[in-house]
This record gives structure tokens, sequence and C-alpha cells, in this order.
């Protein structure tokens, strides 16, 4: 508890500064160097524009987040005694993240679905012919099926965050990412305090229904006030403030989904965390599990919204 209370405020200025800085950096001038080689190693399609693209600095750390998930994936996978290539599984979180986010607002809807379903093709083949590469058949099916996993779980779940600020202010992802986290920090503590009644106790004995509904009711309060604050910083119109309410509910029961999701690759493997290389909190998964499942459900609910003229300039 000591090191969640330390380093928990300490990453959420880090993704604070990293969300101001992207905002920024969105609309500065490209250097007219760097966009001349793009022009000329990019498809068409892919043309750059002058200026910096939103959420480059994100993607920067997105690939990050995804290099160090897929290890820690790969050794939950190998624990159980599943052949499982780092550097596939690597590639695979990759592949899928550019695909999910970086395919042009120019092509097609009948292009971008090919290209999505090309990837996800390419990736299978490469990891069958990578697990029998010793020609031998013994584990290609368990091993493609690690690679996979990354590819949608690190690459196009993860990549629903970088499509949310692709097509909205950093401000309204930031307040996505603080709702869905509110949840965790009120289920810790109102199950602390309160917790009684074990929610799923086989998977996740730690969790309990007073704490699901302390957690829920907290993301409900931030995603309610965070709606508010979101429209006067990012001068965007939003809707009337029990909307953010429902939103905060659906994010904390989605993130908390997330968590249970997680949960049963780890109680799988035997494993407590996913790693240990954030101190109090696990690994990479353990912190990015609840916004993994929750960045498809707030991007989908901002588009609805967004039909309405809401969270647009």
């Amino acid at each position: 508890m000591r090191y969640r209370l330390l380093l928990g405020p300490v990453m959420i200025a880090l993704l604070v500064l990293a969300l101001l800085a992207d905002q920024w950096l969105d609309g500065q001038a490209m250097p007219v160097a760097l966009r001349d080689f793009l022009t000329g190693v990019l498809p068409s399609a892919w043309t750059p524009r002058e200026t910096w693209p939103p959420g480059v600095l994100l993607f920067i750390i997105a690939v990050t987040v995804a290099v160090l998930g897929a290890r820690e994936l790969s050794a939950l996978l190998i624990s159980e005694g599943i052949e499982a290539s780092k550097r596939m599984m690597t590639t695979a979180a990759l592949v899928g993240l550019v695909v999910s986010c970086l395919v042009p607002d120019a092509l097609p809807a009948t292009v971008v679905v090919p290209v999505m379903s090309t990837a996800a093709m390419g990736v299978l083949v490469m990891a069958m012919v990578f697990y029998s590469r010793k020609k031998s058949v013994e584990g290609v099916i368990t091993g493609t099926g690690g690679v996979l996993l990354t590819f949608v779980y690190l690459g196009l779940m993860f990549g629903f965050q970088l499509a949310i600020r692709r097509e909205y202010h950093a401000l309204i992802l930031l307040w996505v990412l603080l709702t869905t986290k509110s949840c965790d920090i009120g289920a810790l503590f109102a199950g602390k305090a309160l917790g009684k009644h074990k929610l799923i106790p086989w998977l996740s004995p730690g969790k309990t229904w007073e704490g699901l509904a302390g957690g829920v009711l907290t993301s409900a309060a931030i995603c309610a006030a965070g709606m508010v604050l979101v429209g006067r910083w990012a001068g965007v119109p939003v809707p009337a403030w029990w909307h953010g309410a429902v939103l905060g509910v659906l994010l904390g029961l989605t993130g908390q989904a997330g968590d249970l999701l997680e949960s049963i690759l780890k109680r799988d493997a035997g494993s407590k965390d996913s790693g240990k290389s954030i101190p109090g909190f696990g690994g990479v998964l353990d912190v990015i599990d609840s916004p993994l499942l929750t960045g498809p459900v707030a991007f989908w609910w901002l588009e609805v919204a967004s039909r309405s003229g809401y969270f647009t300039r």
C-alpha cells in the first residue's frame, strides 16, 4: 500500500504531463526534412501533414508499454509450459497497435477492413511459420494462439486509446483514463473499509461487492465532474452532467471486468501479478488491464455523442 500511495500520484502526474505535451505538440510545425523523408518512404495515402499529428507522443509511450506488456504476457505463457517467443509477441502487439490507430482517414472503409484483416492474417501465418521452424509441429497451435492473443489484447484493444486521441482533444482521453482508474482506487479503499462479501473468490479473492460498489460510485462522480471540466478547459460542447455519471458507471464496470480478464491469465499461470516492474502494482499489465477494456467502450460512446454535436469543436 505504501508503494501505491507513493507511486500512484507520480504516475498520474506523468500521465497528465504527457497528454498535455501531446496536445501542445498537436498543430506545431513538423520539421521540413522529416516531412520530406516520410513523404518519400510512405504510400501516398499516408502523406504526412505539415504539422505534427495528434497522438504522436502518446504513440511512442504506447509502443513502449506494449513492448513491456508483451514481454510480461510471454513470461506468463512460458510459466505454463507454452513456447512463447518474446520477439514474436512483441511484433504482434506492435502490428495490432499500428493497424488499429494509424490507418489514414483518407482510406475508405472498404479498404480499412481488409487492411486490418490482412494484418491479422499476416500475424497468424508469421507465427505458424516461426513455431514450425524446427521442422516440428509440436507447440505450433499454442504458440500461435499466444501470438494472436497478444495481437488483440495489447494491439487492437490498446489501440483504442490512441484512436480516441486521434479524434478528440487530449483532455478527453485523460478524462476517460482517470475515470477508469478512479474506479480501481475507489474499489480498493471501499473494499478495505467495508468489504465483507466476496465478488468472485475463485478468481480474485481480494475483490468484494462492497469494493465494486464503492469503485463504481467513485468513477461515476469523477466522470460527471470531469465532463464538466473537459467542456470548460477543452472548449468543446458536452451533454448534461448526468450523462457523465452514466458513462462513469459503464466505464467503472467495464474496467473491473478488464481487471478480472487479466486475472484469468494470471491465475491460469499461477501468478498473483503479471510482473514486478512497478513496486506496489505488480507489472505493466496490472496497471493497464482496466483501460484495455474501457478503451473500446469509451471510443464508441464518444462516437455516438459526437454525432449529436458533443466533444467536437
